[in-house]
């Protein structure tokens, strides 16, 4: 998809004026955003916490060529094999030829955010395997033929009403007939579908959310424990990661799940919590018999060297797009990327091309929310600002802004005709205000103003008003 200015504009005015997708994003924003606040606050070291995330993160991307030797070296002690990828394509190709060798045809697939980065499951059906997507949300916008549209819950832009229909028309061939509304049922249905679906896989295709250099360990957090059966039943088991989820000890990523369960749903921790470290052995009930994990860079280390390097510390719990105002009002698909909200405009203009999605950049109000919530503080608003800087200084912001902007900076070098002129500006819009001090038509602010008033200025500007209040204390 293209994330240019105008499609983006035109994606936005649709998502504003989608009845159901507005609805469905009201019910998500309150319950992730209520929920992170009544975990966090039954947990007085929260924000002690985030520091030690932090801190923890930072420290694995200082040595993080050392901590993913380490972690190659420990898995292959242990009988798997670790594959090493730059590029989407990359990742791709070893992922078929891994299936090839196994003599797959059916593939059941855990969520993975990486897998989507890629273009996974295009590549494997276009090799001819059959895949199925097992997690619930993704499942469903698999069927839908649709992008996830959120990190952590990717059909949360979907109604229950719509979820249905779409069962309706799909289930019928496996002999479901009638349309179910309650949730327990539709889930149920799900179950019942995809059950053949894991007993009949001869690859299964998860993602991880932290890989532990200390034991080879890749650690992986589910609500529906549909990850467990994409990783035990099949013969083959392929995780799939960025090399930025390595961290040193099993310490430090029980550290990481403290924090990501609060922040992603509220919860101290994910239903299920599973550590993978290598094939089955001969005293094992279940598990495959091959382990293959493949680490994806895909722009990662060029990251680690320049200005967006805390990006790196991202763990995927989905809090800034849950707060987010942007995301709040139009969803993920507006972004037409498969990161989006505050993390996502930072990350795709970095994995895509600036002049491609560099937009995605403008899309944010810098209330600083996002960094507020963020688990290991990540400064999101600060490297928006920073993508915001390149993107104008590669020449790719529009002319007219442009104008705009180095007038702007003309102007703002000039104090005394800056003071003047806002101060005049000020005091005309004051007077627009009225007695109710409220703007309700203003062209130069008609995005605002069409769907709200906009407060007036009191009259002066804030220097203005500082000397005021300077006089009348020295006057006593």
């Amino acid at each position: 998809m293209t994330t240019g200015s105008d499609s983006f504009r035109t994606r936005t005015a649709a998502a504003l004026k989608n009845a159901a997708l507005q609805t469905a994003l009201q019910r998500a924003h309150t319950g992730f955003v209520e929920k992170r606040r009544q975990a966090v606050s039954l947990l007085p070291e929260f924000e002690a916490l985030r520091d030690e995330g932090a801190a923890l993160c930072e420290h694995t991307l200082s040595y993080l060529d050392a901590y993913l030797q380490r972690y190659e070296s420990q898995l292959r002690q242990q009988g798997g094999q670790v594959h090493w990828a730059e590029t989407p394509e990359q990742a791709c190709e070893i992922i078929i030829d891994l299936c090839r060798q196994a003599g797959a045809r059916h593939i059941a697939k855990g969520k993975s955010m990486v897998s989507e980065e890629i273009g996974l499951n295009a590549a494997l059906e276009s090799a001819g395997f059959e895949v199925v997507e097992t997690d619930l949300g993704e499942y469903i916008l698999q069927l839908a033929k649709e992008p996830p549209s959120h990190i952590i819950a990717p059909a949360v832009h979907k109604t229950r009403a719509q979820i249905a229909e779409l069962f309706k028309r799909f289930h019928t061939r496996y002999g479901i007939q009638g349309a179910r509304t309650e949730i327990s049922e539709l889930v149920g249905e799900a179950r019942q579908v995809l059950r053949e679906r894991f007993l009949r896989a001869e690859v299964g295709i998860t993602g991880a959310n932290f890989l532990i250099a200390e034991t080879g360990s890749s650690v992986l957090v589910t609500n529906e424990g549909n990850g467990d059966l994409s990783s035990s039943l099949p013969p083959v088991h392929i995780v799939v990661a960025g090399i930025d989820k390595v961290v040193p000890t099993l310490e430090d990523a029980t550290a990481l799940l403290r924090l990501l369960g609060r922040s992603a749903t509220g919860q101290e921790l994910t239903a299920y919590t599973t550590l993978h470290t290598g094939p089955r052995r001969a005293q094992d009930l279940d598990g495959p018999q091959q382990y293959h994990v493949v680490l994806v860079d895909n722009g990662r280390s060029t990251m680690l060297g320049n200005e967006f390097r805390p990006m790196l510390r991202c763990i995927r719990c989905g809090a800034c797009l849950n707060h987010c105002a942007v995301y709040g009002a139009v969803g993920g698909h507006a972004y037409a990327a498969v990161y989006p909200g505050p993390m996502g405009a930072v990350l795709t203009p970095l994995m895509r091309d600036l002049r491609e999605a560099g937009d995605l950049a403008h899309a944010c109000t810098l209330n600083g929310r996002c960094a507020s919530v963020c688990p290991v503080k990540i400064p999101l608003p600060d490297l928006l600002r920073s993508l915001r800087c390149h993107h104008y200084a590669a020449g790719l912001v529009p002319r007219r802004q442009r104008w705009i902007l180095t007038a702007w900076v003309w102007l703002a070098q000039r104090p005394r005709l800056y003071q003047a002129l806002t101060g005049l500006l000020s005091w005309s819009l004051a007077g627009l205000g009225g007695r109710q001090h409220r703007l309700r038509h203003l062209p130069a602010a008609s995005g605002w103003t069409q769907a709200r008033d906009l407060p007036a200025p009191q009259g002066g500007t804030f220097q203005q008003a500082w000397r005021r209040q300077q006089s009348c204390e020295e006057r006593g």
